[in-house]
């Protein structure tokens, strides 16, 4: 089986979602970083791969798939779906249900999780590191939205113990990458909206836990080699 590459730095939480997800699969990859700062992703080489000069792009033998925080999730599908009998085989599940109940909480994750978490990502994480002025009304306004969605989570996770079901899911792995800046990279208060919460808090330890995870975190420590 031939090498996928995965284009896009480790730090893009669409990127470590896709990451996460070829290591739950057991599917060898090629990280290839693609310094944003520089302007690598509007270079002529990298646009050939994503057109509209976004990470991640993704390349598998002559299929090229490109990808932004949603399209990351496409991706994601994808290689679940192609591999599925490689590495945790009930990913996507096993089944036409359980296929249709990791959707609905992808979407879930995709249309109301993630419009909030990810402006408190950018204006936590993100802002600081890139010296820009915080906007505090977005954050109190994204801080209520978010615990809203939550409040929903912490009712579901007392019924079972991932979001679609008993068992850990792409539904639960789209989850990852903006929680982690949540909880590790922000203030006290946003943390807290998923430490205090005592079913998403014991949701958010078992998946963070898994070592896909810690792999692609120890990943976003060590930068990965620049396009050639």
């Amino acid at each position: 089986m031939a090498t996928v590459k995965v284009y896009g730095p480790p730090m893009s939480t669409a990127v470590s979602r896709v990451l996460a997800c070829l290591i739950e699969k057991d599917v060898s990859f090629q990280l290839i970083n693609v310094d944003m700062s520089k302007g690598q992703h509007k270079s002529p080489d990298f646009l050939k791969i994503q057109p509209f000069g976004q990470v991640p792009a993704f390349q598998d033998e002559n299929i090229s798939l490109f990808g932004t925080n949603n399209q990351s999730r496409a991706i994601c599908r994808y290689v679940a779906e192609k591999h599925a009998q490689r590495g945790n085989k009930g990913l996507f599940g096993n089944n036409l249900l359980e296929k249709a109940s990791i959707d609905q909480w992808l979407e879930a994750e995709s249309q109301t999780f993630n419009p909030p978490s990810a402006s408190l990502v950018f204006q936590l994480a993100f802002a600081p590191r890139m010296k820009l002025k915080q906007d505090h009304g977005v954050i109190t306004q994204n801080k209520e939205k978010l615990g809203k969605v939550l409040d929903v989570y912490e009712s579901r996770l007392g019924k079972s113990r991932y979001l679609a079901g008993d068992e850990f899911s792409l539904a639960d792995l789209s989850h990852l990458p903006n929680t982690q800046y949540l909880v590790f990279n922000a203030d006290a208060e946003t943390a807290g909206l998923v430490k205090s919460r005592k079913n998403v808090n014991r949701w958010w330890g078992e998946i963070s836990g898994r070592k896909s995870w810690k792999k692609v975190v120890e990943m976003q420590k060590t930068p990965p080699p620049p396009p050639a």
